[in-house]
C-alpha cells in the first residue's frame, strides 16, 4: 500500500496507509488496484455511496449551465433547493411548511449560522440583554473545527492550544436532562446538541432525553437546535435522528450527505421566527447556495423523499446490531452502540487500540476509522447489500480474533490455498456502471479507466496484489451521458438504480483470499 506521508501537507491528519484512486458504490480501489469496502462513507457524507449516477449526472448537467453567481444575484436553482429542503425536512421541525432555509457550505458553517441566528433572536425577540446570551451544549460534542466550535468541545486534542474561546456557552453532560435544566436561566437562548454523538463514538442518549429537552425548551421559550450533520439524512433509519424520539427541533443543521459526497453543501432549516432575524447584511456566504451545490442537493433530497434509503438503513442496521452484539457476547468487543446503519464499537485495550484494529481491517479489505483511541465508527453507504455487510462483519470478527491471538492483525494470507477470489462474477451481472458518470466529449475530460479487466487464472502464489476482477465504472458514450442527465432532469426522485433490491451481485474479487465468503 502507498505511503500516505506528504511533504507539502501540514500534518493535520494521520490517515491509514492507503491511497484511494477510484470508487463506486460501496467499493473503493487504491493506487495499486486493491479493492476495499468503505465502512466510513466520508463520515456519513457518502450515504448514497460513491459516484451515485443520479447525483453525478445532476452535477454534470449543472456544470454546463452555471456554477456560481454569489448571493449578489439570484439563480434559477436556489429557490428550488430551499423549497425542496422545506418539503423534505421542514415538517420534521417546528417550522413545518413555513420553515426557512439558510444555505451554507460546510457543517461547521451551518452550526455557526444557527448560533448567530439564536443569539440574534434572543436579543431582538426575547429581549435578552445585549451580549449576554448563553447556549447550553453537551460534553463529548463535535460541532466543527472553527475557533468558536472547538471551544464548545471538551476533547483536549481538538481544543488545547486554540484559545481564548468565545464566551456564552455552558457545557453539561450529554444525556443528563437534570443538568440541562440546572444550566438554563434567563440568558439561555438555545440548547444545541447532536441527537446522537458521532465523533464521541455513536453515543445514544437515554430515550427520555430528547423528549425532555423538547418539553423544557418549549416551557422556557428556548430554541432547540439539533446538529444532524452526521446523524441526519437517512443514517439512523429515519430522515432525521430526532424522529427516533418523535421530537421536532426548532432548527436543524444539515451537511455532509446533503452534498452526496460530490460538493460541500450545508444548510440550517427551521422556524421562521428564528431564521427570519437574519436580514440582508447580517449573514451570508459567497459560495453558500451556489447553483452547483443546489443542483446536487436537490437530487440528494429527491433520493431521500422516496424513503427507500431510510428503510434500507433500518433493515441493514438490525443485521449490524445483531452481529455486533454477538461480538460483545464473545468478549471480542467491550461495547457496541448501534442506531440505524451506524455503530460505535469499543475495542478491549488488552487486544489493541482502535488504530490497530483499523489497520487489521485494512489488510483484509475493509476501511474504517478509529476515534478516541479505543472506539471505531462503522458507517457504510446506505446502499450496501446484505452479502457485503455480512462479509465486512466476518472480516471484523476475523480481525478481532487475530488481535486476540497475538498479532496486530496477523497475516491475512496464511493458510490460503486460492488466488484471492470468491469466484468470477457472473457475466450477466457486472458491476453497475453509473450511466452518465463522465462528461460528454465537448467537456474535454481525459479518459482514465480502461474497462473491466479480464479474469486471471488461479495462481498458487500471490507475489503482488492482483487487479480486482471488476473495475470501477468505465467511461460511457455521449448518448448514455445525455440519457442519464435527462433522467435526472425529469424524474430524479425515482433514481434508485444504485440500490440493487433483488438478487444482489455477490461481493467481487477481494485483495485477500480469506476476505470473500461466498454470498448467500
Amino acid at each position: 500500500m502507498a505511503d500516505t506521508t506528504h511533504g507539502a501537507l501540514a500534518p493535520t491528519y494521520h490517515p491509514l496507509p492507503v491511497t484511494i484512486a477510484r470508487a463506486h458504490g460501496t467499493h473503493v480501489w487504491d493506487t495499486d488496484g486493491n479493492e476495499f469496502l468503505d465502512f466510513l462513507s466520508g463520515y456519513s457524507a457518502l450515504n448514497f455511496g460513491h459516484l451515485h449516477q443520479g447525483l453525478v449526472a445532476a452535477a454534470m448537467t449543472q456544470l454546463r449551465q452555471v456554477t456560481l453567481t454569489s448571493r449578489a444575484f439570484d439563480h434559477d436553482r436556489l429557490e428550488e433547493f430551499a423549497q425542496r429542503l422545506v418539503e423534505v425536512v421542514g415538517p420534521l421541525t417546528t417550522g413545518g411548511e413555513d420553515s426557512l432555509v439558510v444555505p451554507m457550505n460546510t457543517g461547521a458553517e451551518a452550526v455557526e449560522t444557527a448560533i448567530k441566528a439564536v443569539r440574534k433572536w434572543g436579543y431582538d425577540v426575547r429581549g435578552v440583554p445585549a451580549d449576554q446570551a448563553t447556549i447550553v451544549v453537551a460534553g463529548g460534542n463535535f460541532h466543527g473545527r472553527t475557533t468558536t466550535l472547538v471551544g464548545l468541545s471538551d476533547d483536549p486534542a481538538a481544543r488545547d492550544g486554540f484559545g481564548p474561546f468565545a464566551p456564552g456557552f455552558v457545557r453539561v453532560p450529554f444525556g443528563d436532562l437534570a443538568a440541562v435544566a440546572d444550566a438554563v436561566d434567563d440568558t439561555t437562548v438555545a440548547v444545541l446538541m447532536e441527537p446522537v454523538q458521532g465523533e464521541a463514538g455513536v453515543v445514544v442518549p437515554p430515550d427520555d432525553f430528547w423528549p425532555g429537552l423538547r418539553a423544557l425548551t418549549t416551557e422556557k421559550n428556548i430554541a432547540l437546535v439539533a446538529d444532524e450533520i452526521q446523524s441526519g439524512l437517512g443514517r439512523t433509519g429515519t430522515t432525521l435522528a430526532c424522529e427516533l424520539w418523535d421530537v421536532r427541533p426548532d432548527l436543524v443543521c444539515l451537511g455532509k450527505a446533503l452534498g452526496g459526497g460530490i460538493v460541500p453543501v450545508s444548510a440550517v432549516v427551521g422556524k421562521p421566527e428564528i431564521l427570519g432575524v437574519l436580514t440582508p447584511g447580517t449573514h451570508g456566504s459567497t459560495f453558500g447556495g451556489n447553483p452547483l451545490a443546489c443542483a446536487v442537493g436537490v437530487a440528494a433530497l429527491d433520493l431521500l423523499s422516496t424513503g427507500q434509503y431510510q428503510a434500507r438503513a433500518a433493515a441493514s442496521g438490525r443485521v449490524l446490531k445483531e452481529r455486533l452484539d454477538a461480538l460483545v457476547d464473545q468478549g471480542l468487543l467491550t461495547g457496541a452502540r448501534c442506531v440505524g446503519l451506524w455503530a460505535g464499537i469499543d475495542v478491549d485495550p488488552s487486544l489493541g487500540t482502535g488504530r490497530e484494529l483499523c489497520e487489521a481491517l485494512l489488510e483484509r479489505g475493509v476501511l474504517a476509522k478509529d476515534t478516541h483511541d479505543a472506539t471505531i465508527r462503522l458507517s457504510p453507504p446506505l446502499s450496501i447489500v446484505q452479502p457485503e455487510l455480512e462479509m465486512a462483519l466476518d472480516i471484523l470478527e476475523e480481525s478481532l480474533v487475530a488481535l486476540r491471538d497475538g498479532g496486530p492483525g496477523g497475516d491475512p494470507e496464511d493458510g490460503s490455498d486460492d488466488d484471492g477470489s470468491d469466484g468470477e462474477a457472473p457475466a450477466e451481472e457486472p458491476v453497475q456502471d453509473a450511466e452518465g458518470l463522465e462528461p460528454a466529449q465537448d467537456a474535454e475530460t481525459p479518459e482514465t479507466d480502461e474497462g473491466p479487466a479480464e479474469p486471471e487464472e488461479p495462481k498458487a502464489e500471490e507475489p503482488k496484489a492482483e487487479e480486482p476482477a471488476t473495475e470501477p465504472p468505465s467511461d460511457t458514450d455521449k448518448g448514455a451521458t445525455e440519457q442519464a442527465e435527462a433522467a435526472v432532469e425529469t424524474a430524479p426522485s425515482t433514481d434508485t438504480a444504485d440500490i440493487p433490491d433483488d438478487k444482489p451481485a455477490p461481493p467481487r474479487k477481494r485483495r485477500r483470499s480469506r476476505l470473500s465468503p461466498a454470498a448467500g
